[in-house]
């Protein structure tokens, strides 16, 4: 998805695994060097906009108990090579099975595979796609007033026009880096649900708004958070978030969009954006509105708690942890569908044209 850099990506593998052998060959005991991928590895600051590496790292030696997953990290790095030079692909879960004929080295889960796929591609600090490697899942829909130039399996140029779908959507495609976009909308609406999306789309709030909708359809993929970034940089226009009111909306859809995610901070810079706003749902707009909630499970208070804790991004911002303190207070947490209680246009004719009169006062 982002072109490499500097080394190709197919040189570094061969020469990480020319050192591999050569140390090998000096009976000398090879290593694998990663970062370490979480909240505790990472720092947060506004200039960029994104959680950044501290440096911490974790090495892995080849020894009788780290064989297995040496040799895994290995293969998977040959297959990779493979790809590149065949200018071919593979899914993360055809990666999964082609290991099955890596004899003992084989996966015997694909939550195995993706995670020896992660640490190779935090160890070359390049994305999967780079090592051509694809997610299964889409990258999220679109509506709205947005015209995709992209182009068709002869190399042919062709314009897809996002407010030509009827009641459907356009679909991002997992590979966004060559598209190209024309607009005239004023913003981009990032949604968390595929029901909100529908419902704005059932009444061209598209059209009376002047905006892009984007379905996120919940935690967005790498592909739907680059297309969004890529909007943002080429269109020169604001993105609001419209979530949930809970604990996960803030941080596991919001703050990974907005800042990026430990697990993947080596590649924040090009996949999050930081010029996301918080639209809503917020523990005032419950009070505001008088919205039907949910009690906060465990989890939600955890979840939460950690947050005001450990959370780079809601240490930096007084009014997340306002927000935070005031949602555990009051014990909630609230759907999108909520608004739906003073009938299935509030949300198109009330919220949200009151909410965007007035953007200073989003949460960031």
């Amino acid at each position: 998805m982002v072109r490499p850099r500097a080394v190709p990506v197919a040189k570094k593998i061969v020469d990480s695994a020319k050192d591999i052998h050569a140390k090998i060959l000096k009976s000398k005991s090879p290593t694998m060097v990663t970062p370490v991928r979480s909240l505790s590895n990472v720092k947060y600051q506004a200039k960029t906009g994104y959680f950044e590496m501290l440096g911490r790292n974790k090495q892995r030696s080849l020894t009788v108990s780290t064989v297995k997953t040496f040799a895994q990290a290995l293969k998977m790095m040959s297959l990779a090579k493979e790809l590149i030079e065949a200018n071919d692909m593979a899914t993360k879960r055809e990666a999964y099975y082609i290991s099955k004929n890596w004899g003992k080295a084989g996966f015997s889960e694909q939550s195995e595979s993706d995670t020896i796929m992660d640490d190779v591609e935090a160890m070359f600090g390049v994305n999967r796609e780079q090592l051509r490697f694809t997610p299964e899942e889409k990258g999220g829909d679109i509506a709205g007033r947005l015209i995709v130039i992209d182009t068709d399996s002869k190399g042919k140029k062709i314009k897809i026009d996002c407010t030509k779908f009827g009641s459907g959507a356009y679909s991002i495609p997992v590979e966004v880096e060559n598209l190209q976009f024309q607009s005239q909308a004023k913003f981009v609406l990032a949604i968390e649900t595929a029901g909100m999306f529908q419902r704005l789309v059932k009444y061209d709030y598209w059209k009376r708004a002047k905006c892009i909708l984007v379905s996120m359809g919940g935690v967005p993929t790498r592909a739907c958070r680059r297309f969004i970034r890529r909007l943002t940089e080429q269109l020169k226009i604001p993105v609001y978030a419209f979530v949930d009111g809970d604990p996960y909306g803030y941080f596991n859809i919001y703050r990974t969009l907005k800042v990026g995610s430990g697990n993947a901070a080596h590649l924040n810079r090009f996949f999050c954006v930081p010029s996301v706003r918080f639209l809503g749902v917020t523990p005032q707009d419950i009070v505001t509105y008088k919205l039907p909630t949910h009690p906060l499970k465990e989890v939600d208070i955890k979840r939460a708690k950690d947050a005001l804790r450990n959370d780079p991004f809601v240490k930096h911002h007084k009014p997340w942890q306002k927000a935070i303190n005031q949602m555990l207070k009051m014990g909630v947490r609230v759907e999108q569908q909520a608004f739906a209680k003073h009938g299935l246009d509030f949300v198109v004719n009330k919220y949200l044209p009151f909410k965007l009169k007035n953007t200073s006062k989003f949460l960031p």
